[in-house]
């Protein structure tokens, strides 16, 4: 597996485009999580959670097509852990998509109760003006 590469905890997976969730353990003791997709073809988020961590998997859920909440148990003296793994549409599609994503996003921190929350992501931030495919591609010299 091409992630025994790199130093790891939790790597969040996005577009993972699958019709139904996976949960797979590896020989490697590795634990992977997929989501699913939306009917459009649209989402599914993942963690790969490396051996060490692995056993302190409380459990993963996918809470929309683009937002997926990990829990790790409490572990000695580290406390109990919440990481969202998130994706959020770029700035290309409409408000009301982009805002529904951060209106999921705030809800679903909210209600989850645990000392430590990591959200991790692409946030699909675009900065400065919206330009058109034309200003993009012709300057004025």
């Amino acid at each position: 597996m091409q992630a025994r590469k790199f130093n790891y905890d939790v790597i969040r997976l996005t577009e993972m485009r699958r019709h139904h969730p996976l949960n797979a353990v590896y020989d490697t003791e590795e634990e992977l999580f997929l989501g699913t997709w939306n009917s459009r073809g649209v989402g599914g988020v993942g963690v790969l959670v490396n051996t060490s961590m692995a056993k302190n998997i409380d459990s993963f859920e996918q809470l929309a097509t683009r937002l997926g909440r990990l829990r790790m148990r409490r572990c000695g003296p580290i406390p109990t852990l919440a990481i969202l793994a998130t994706y959020a549409p770029t700035s290309s599609y409409e408000g009301e998509k982009v805002e529904s994503f951060y209106m999921d996003l705030e809800k679903f921190y909210r209600v989850h109760h645990t000392f430590y929350k990591v959200i991790v992501g692409d946030f699909g931030a675009k900065i400065g003006p919206r330009r058109t495919a034309e200003e993009l591609h012709i300057s004025n010299l």
